[in-house]
Protein backbone atom coordinates (compact mmCIF):
# COMPACT_ATOMS: atom_id res chain seq x y z
CA UNK A 1 0.00 0.00 0.00
CA UNK A 2 0.80 3.64 -0.74
CA UNK A 3 -0.03 5.12 2.23
CA UNK A 4 -1.07 8.93 2.12
CA UNK A 5 -3.51 9.19 5.18
CA UNK A 6 -0.51 10.80 7.53
CA UNK A 7 3.52 10.15 8.56
CA UNK A 8 1.91 8.33 11.71
CA UNK A 9 1.67 5.58 9.36
CA UNK A 10 5.38 4.89 9.07
CA UNK A 11 7.11 2.17 10.26
CA UNK A 12 10.35 1.63 12.44
CA UNK A 13 13.06 0.69 9.87
CA UNK A 14 15.26 -3.00 10.25
CA UNK A 15 17.80 -0.55 11.80
CA UNK A 16 15.50 0.97 14.46
CA UNK A 17 14.16 -2.50 15.59
CA UNK A 18 17.74 -3.29 15.90
CA UNK A 19 18.70 -0.54 18.11
CA UNK A 20 15.25 -1.43 19.76
CA UNK A 21 16.27 -5.02 20.20
CA UNK A 22 19.39 -4.29 22.21
CA UNK A 23 18.08 -0.88 24.63
CA UNK A 24 18.86 -1.46 28.16
CA UNK A 25 15.19 -1.34 30.04
CA UNK A 26 14.57 -0.87 33.37
CA UNK A 27 11.08 0.40 34.86
CA UNK A 28 10.84 4.16 34.07
CA UNK A 29 8.32 5.20 36.67
CA UNK A 30 10.84 4.49 39.62
CA UNK A 31 13.38 6.36 37.11
CA UNK A 32 15.32 3.26 36.62
CA UNK A 33 14.93 2.90 32.74
CA UNK A 34 18.19 3.67 31.60
CA UNK A 35 17.08 3.95 27.58
CA UNK A 36 14.23 6.10 28.60
CA UNK A 37 16.92 8.46 30.82
CA UNK A 38 19.38 9.27 28.24
CA UNK A 39 16.38 10.15 25.31
CA UNK A 40 15.55 12.81 28.25
CA UNK A 41 18.84 13.94 28.84
CA UNK A 42 19.82 13.56 25.19
CA UNK A 43 16.78 16.03 23.86
CA UNK A 44 16.67 18.68 26.72
CA UNK A 45 20.37 18.87 25.51
CA UNK A 46 19.50 19.59 21.90
CA UNK A 47 16.22 22.01 22.62
CA UNK A 48 18.16 23.89 25.33
CA UNK A 49 15.83 22.99 27.85
CA UNK A 50 17.13 22.00 31.58
CA UNK A 51 14.79 18.86 31.59
CA UNK A 52 12.59 16.25 29.58
CA UNK A 53 9.88 13.61 30.25
CA UNK A 54 8.67 11.33 27.92
CA UNK A 55 5.43 10.11 26.85
CA UNK A 56 3.50 7.71 25.00
CA UNK A 57 1.89 9.94 22.49
CA UNK A 58 1.60 13.86 21.55
CA UNK A 59 -2.08 13.95 23.12
CA UNK A 60 -0.83 12.89 26.50
CA UNK A 61 2.40 15.58 26.26
CA UNK A 62 0.42 18.29 25.14
CA UNK A 63 -2.28 17.66 27.58
CA UNK A 64 0.16 16.70 30.95
CA UNK A 65 2.16 20.22 29.56
CA UNK A 66 -1.94 22.05 30.38
CA UNK A 67 -2.73 20.67 33.29
CA UNK A 68 0.94 21.45 34.42
CA UNK A 69 0.52 25.13 33.34
CA UNK A 70 -3.35 26.09 34.06
CA UNK A 71 -4.88 25.18 37.21
CA UNK A 72 -9.07 24.72 37.20
CA UNK A 73 -10.89 27.65 36.09
CA UNK A 74 -7.97 29.27 34.67
CA UNK A 75 -7.97 29.19 30.55
CA UNK A 76 -5.42 29.04 27.78
CA UNK A 77 -5.16 30.63 24.26
CA UNK A 78 -4.84 28.46 21.37
CA UNK A 79 -5.93 28.19 17.64
CA UNK A 80 -9.00 27.27 16.48
CA UNK A 81 -7.96 25.34 14.02
CA UNK A 82 -4.79 23.85 16.87
CA UNK A 83 -4.32 20.14 17.45
CA UNK A 84 -4.78 20.72 20.90
CA UNK A 85 -7.96 22.07 20.82
CA UNK A 86 -9.62 20.58 17.98
CA UNK A 87 -8.23 17.23 17.80
CA UNK A 88 -7.01 15.94 21.12
CA UNK A 89 -10.59 14.87 22.16
CA UNK A 90 -11.29 18.38 24.59
CA UNK A 91 -9.04 16.96 27.28
CA UNK A 92 -8.15 20.61 29.03
CA UNK A 93 -11.60 21.03 29.41
CA UNK A 94 -13.09 17.57 30.20
CA UNK A 95 -10.26 16.23 32.34
CA UNK A 96 -8.84 19.41 34.21
CA UNK A 97 -11.33 22.28 33.73
CA UNK A 98 -8.98 24.35 32.12
CA UNK A 99 -11.07 26.57 29.56
CA UNK A 100 -9.69 27.10 26.14
CA UNK A 101 -9.98 30.50 24.29
CA UNK A 102 -10.28 29.84 20.16
CA UNK A 103 -8.97 32.64 17.95
CA UNK A 104 -9.24 31.85 14.59
CA UNK A 105 -6.10 31.07 12.96
CA UNK A 106 -4.27 32.90 9.74
CA UNK A 107 -3.51 30.86 6.86
CA UNK A 108 0.35 30.96 8.07
CA UNK A 109 -0.72 28.79 10.85
CA UNK A 110 -0.90 32.54 13.30
CA UNK A 111 -2.77 33.92 15.74
CA UNK A 112 -3.29 37.94 15.08
CA UNK A 113 -1.00 39.67 18.15
CA UNK A 114 -4.18 41.86 17.86
CA UNK A 115 -6.24 39.39 18.95
CA UNK A 116 -4.38 37.42 20.92
CA UNK A 117 -3.59 40.39 23.52
CA UNK A 118 -7.84 41.52 23.21
CA UNK A 119 -8.65 37.57 24.15
CA UNK A 120 -6.23 37.96 27.66
CA UNK A 121 -8.54 38.55 30.58
CA UNK A 122 -8.64 41.25 33.12
CA UNK A 123 -8.11 40.09 36.64
CA UNK A 124 -11.75 40.22 38.02
CA UNK A 125 -14.14 37.26 39.50
CA UNK A 126 -16.11 37.26 36.49
CA UNK A 127 -13.32 35.93 33.93
CA UNK A 128 -11.32 32.46 33.53
CA UNK A 129 -7.71 33.71 34.81
CA UNK A 130 -5.50 33.48 31.22
CA UNK A 131 -2.26 31.39 31.92
CA UNK A 132 -0.90 29.90 28.55
CA UNK A 133 -0.83 30.87 24.97
CA UNK A 134 -0.02 27.31 23.09
CA UNK A 135 0.77 27.47 19.08
CA UNK A 136 1.92 25.00 17.10
CA UNK A 137 4.68 24.43 14.57
CA UNK A 138 4.30 23.45 12.03
CA UNK A 139 0.65 23.78 11.49
CA UNK A 140 -0.91 22.28 8.30
CA UNK A 141 2.24 21.80 7.41
CA UNK A 142 3.39 25.46 7.58
CA UNK A 143 6.68 26.85 9.47
CA UNK A 144 6.01 29.53 11.60
CA UNK A 145 7.41 32.57 10.88
CA UNK A 146 10.44 33.26 13.24
CA UNK A 147 10.28 37.15 13.94
CA UNK A 148 6.13 36.34 14.75
CA UNK A 149 7.32 33.37 17.11
CA UNK A 150 9.29 36.00 18.89
CA UNK A 151 6.50 38.76 18.76
CA UNK A 152 4.01 36.72 19.98
CA UNK A 153 6.28 34.98 22.96
CA UNK A 154 7.09 38.32 23.69
CA UNK A 155 3.28 39.54 24.01
CA UNK A 156 2.70 36.62 26.35
CA UNK A 157 5.52 37.48 28.69
CA UNK A 158 4.52 40.92 28.83
CA UNK A 159 0.98 39.73 30.19
CA UNK A 160 2.35 37.37 32.57
CA UNK A 161 1.44 34.45 30.09
CA UNK A 162 3.47 30.86 30.00
CA UNK A 163 4.30 29.57 26.23
CA UNK A 164 3.69 25.93 25.04
CA UNK A 165 4.60 24.71 21.61
CA UNK A 166 2.84 21.85 19.99
CA UNK A 167 5.90 20.67 18.30
CA UNK A 168 4.77 17.66 16.88
CA UNK A 169 6.51 18.22 13.69
CA UNK A 170 9.16 20.77 14.81
CA UNK A 171 11.68 18.33 13.20
CA UNK A 172 9.93 19.50 10.22
CA UNK A 173 10.68 23.08 10.65
CA UNK A 174 13.65 22.44 11.62
CA UNK A 175 14.28 20.31 8.44
CA UNK A 176 12.65 23.19 6.13
CA UNK A 177 14.47 25.78 7.60
CA UNK A 178 17.76 24.70 8.75
CA UNK A 179 17.33 26.24 12.17
CA UNK A 180 18.37 23.97 14.75
CA UNK A 181 15.87 22.33 17.76
CA UNK A 182 17.18 24.62 20.38
CA UNK A 183 16.60 28.14 17.97
CA UNK A 184 12.90 26.34 17.38
CA UNK A 185 12.15 26.15 21.37
CA UNK A 186 13.79 28.81 22.84
CA UNK A 187 11.21 31.40 22.64
CA UNK A 188 8.81 28.96 24.42
CA UNK A 189 8.39 27.66 28.15
CA UNK A 190 7.50 24.25 26.82
CA UNK A 191 7.15 22.56 23.94
CA UNK A 192 5.97 18.71 23.27
CA UNK A 193 7.86 16.89 20.15
CA UNK A 194 6.82 13.69 18.29
CA UNK A 195 8.59 11.26 17.37
CA UNK A 196 6.20 8.87 16.03
CA UNK A 197 5.03 11.14 12.80
CA UNK A 198 7.59 11.64 10.33
CA UNK A 199 10.84 10.51 12.40
CA UNK A 200 9.25 7.33 12.40
CA UNK A 201 9.45 5.70 15.75
CA UNK A 202 6.90 3.23 16.65
CA UNK A 203 5.15 5.65 19.72
CA UNK A 204 6.41 8.50 21.64
CA UNK A 205 6.50 12.49 22.81
CA UNK A 206 8.99 13.91 24.91
CA UNK A 207 7.68 17.32 26.95
CA UNK A 208 10.79 19.49 27.28
CA UNK A 209 11.16 22.68 30.03
CA UNK A 210 12.25 23.63 33.19
CA UNK A 211 12.96 21.65 35.89
CA UNK A 212 10.54 22.30 38.22
CA UNK A 213 7.87 22.46 35.57
CA UNK A 214 9.03 18.82 34.46
CA UNK A 215 8.95 17.55 38.32
CA UNK A 216 4.65 18.63 37.86
CA UNK A 217 4.25 17.35 34.76
CA UNK A 218 5.93 13.86 35.93
CA UNK A 219 3.23 13.44 38.34
CA UNK A 220 0.23 14.66 36.31
CA UNK A 221 1.81 11.75 33.85
CA UNK A 222 0.83 9.21 36.53
CA UNK A 223 -2.30 10.64 37.55
CA UNK A 224 -3.18 10.02 33.03
CA UNK A 225 -2.20 7.12 33.16
CA UNK A 226 1.21 7.59 31.32
CA UNK A 227 3.79 5.95 33.73
CA UNK A 228 5.07 2.94 31.60
CA UNK A 229 7.27 0.08 33.00
CA UNK A 230 10.17 -0.97 30.63
CA UNK A 231 9.80 1.23 27.93
CA UNK A 232 13.09 1.90 26.91
CA UNK A 233 12.59 0.21 23.39
CA UNK A 234 10.73 2.95 22.63
CA UNK A 235 12.88 5.23 24.07
CA UNK A 236 16.06 3.87 21.82
CA UNK A 237 13.66 4.71 18.87
CA UNK A 238 13.10 7.70 19.20
CA UNK A 239 16.29 8.77 20.09
CA UNK A 240 17.71 6.93 16.77
CA UNK A 241 14.41 8.73 14.51
CA UNK A 242 15.86 12.30 16.40
CA UNK A 243 19.58 11.53 15.59
CA UNK A 244 19.12 9.75 11.92
CA UNK A 245 15.85 10.73 10.61
CA UNK A 246 15.12 14.24 11.02
CA UNK A 247 17.97 15.10 8.48
CA UNK A 248 16.03 13.00 5.79
CA UNK A 249 12.91 14.85 6.70
CA UNK A 250 13.72 17.20 3.95
CA UNK A 251 13.50 14.31 1.29
CA UNK A 252 10.21 13.82 2.38
CA UNK A 253 9.45 17.70 1.47
CA UNK A 254 10.77 17.07 -1.75
CA UNK A 255 7.99 14.42 -2.74
CA UNK A 256 5.66 16.65 -1.76
CA UNK A 257 6.24 19.42 -3.93
CA UNK A 258 6.37 16.55 -6.68
CA UNK A 259 2.95 15.26 -5.36
CA UNK A 260 1.57 19.12 -5.50
CA UNK A 261 2.99 19.86 -8.97
CA UNK A 262 1.44 16.83 -10.52
CA UNK A 263 -1.47 16.77 -9.00
CA UNK A 264 -2.07 20.47 -9.78
CA UNK A 265 -2.03 19.91 -13.57
CA UNK A 266 -4.99 17.75 -13.08
CA UNK A 267 -8.33 19.05 -14.14
CA UNK A 268 -10.47 18.77 -11.65
CA UNK A 269 -7.72 19.13 -9.12
CA UNK A 270 -6.66 22.33 -7.05
CA UNK A 271 -3.83 22.56 -4.95
CA UNK A 272 -4.47 24.82 -2.44
CA UNK A 273 -1.39 24.73 -0.14
CA UNK A 274 1.88 22.47 0.08
CA UNK A 275 4.20 23.14 2.58
CA UNK A 276 7.07 20.80 4.14
CA UNK A 277 5.90 17.25 3.66
CA UNK A 278 1.60 18.00 3.90
CA UNK A 279 -0.75 18.82 0.64
CA UNK A 280 -4.14 20.43 0.55
CA UNK A 281 -6.47 19.93 -2.40
CA UNK A 282 -9.50 20.83 -3.59
CA UNK A 283 -11.73 18.54 -5.77
CA UNK A 284 -13.70 20.87 -8.10
CA UNK A 285 -15.23 18.83 -10.71
CA UNK A 286 -19.25 18.84 -10.51
CA UNK A 287 -21.22 16.03 -7.50
CA UNK A 288 -17.58 14.37 -7.15
CA UNK A 289 -18.09 11.62 -4.98
CA UNK A 290 -14.59 11.32 -2.84
CA UNK A 291 -16.34 7.95 -1.04
CA UNK A 292 -15.60 6.86 -4.62
CA UNK A 293 -12.48 8.09 -4.99
CA UNK A 294 -11.21 6.34 -1.78
CA UNK A 295 -12.96 3.34 -3.17
CA UNK A 296 -10.96 3.57 -6.72
CA UNK A 297 -7.38 4.52 -5.02
CA UNK A 298 -7.46 2.09 -2.39
CA UNK A 299 -8.49 -0.59 -5.13
CA UNK A 300 -4.72 0.62 -6.39
CA UNK A 301 -3.27 0.12 -3.27
CA UNK A 302 -3.35 3.99 -2.73
CA UNK A 303 -4.98 5.39 0.92
CA UNK A 304 -5.86 8.65 1.19
CA UNK A 305 -8.30 9.98 4.01
CA UNK A 306 -7.99 13.25 6.23
CA UNK A 307 -10.19 13.94 9.51
CA UNK A 308 -11.14 18.14 7.80
CA UNK A 309 -10.02 18.51 4.59
CA UNK A 310 -8.28 16.93 1.63
CA UNK A 311 -4.70 15.97 2.96
CA UNK A 312 -1.88 14.19 1.63
CA UNK A 313 1.40 13.89 3.95
CA UNK A 314 4.60 12.33 2.44
CA UNK A 315 6.84 10.51 4.73
CA UNK A 316 10.23 7.89 4.93
CA UNK A 317 7.52 5.24 3.70
CA UNK A 318 6.66 6.49 0.50
CA UNK A 319 9.44 6.60 -2.53
CA UNK A 320 9.48 9.16 -5.67
CA UNK A 321 8.61 5.91 -7.83
CA UNK A 322 4.79 5.95 -5.39
CA UNK A 323 4.42 9.24 -5.79
CA UNK A 324 4.94 9.16 -9.18
CA UNK A 325 2.03 5.99 -9.23
CA UNK A 326 -0.43 8.24 -6.75
CA UNK A 327 -0.46 11.06 -9.65
CA UNK A 328 -0.91 8.86 -12.49
CA UNK A 329 -3.78 7.07 -10.78
CA UNK A 330 -5.33 10.54 -9.63
CA UNK A 331 -4.74 11.55 -13.73
CA UNK A 332 -6.50 8.43 -14.45
CA UNK A 333 -9.59 8.35 -12.48
CA UNK A 334 -10.02 12.44 -13.54
CA UNK A 335 -9.50 11.79 -16.69
CA UNK A 336 -11.91 8.44 -17.55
Amino acid sequence: MIDLRSDTVTRPSKTMRQVMFDAPVGDDVWGDDPSVAHLETYIAERTGKAAALFFPSGTQSNLVALLSHCQRGDEYIVGQQAHTYRMEGGGAAVLGGIQPQPIENEADGTLPLAKIESAVKPIDPHFARTRLLTLENTFHGQVLNADYVEAATALARRHGLATHLDGARIGNAAAATGASLEALCSPFDTISICCSKGLGAPAGSVLVGPAAFIETARRWRKVVGGGMRQVGMLAAACEYALEHHLPQLTEDHAKAERLAEGLAGIDGITVTSQATNMVFVEFTRPAFDPARLHEWLEERDILVGALYAPRFVTHRDVSMDDIDRVVAAFDEYFTA
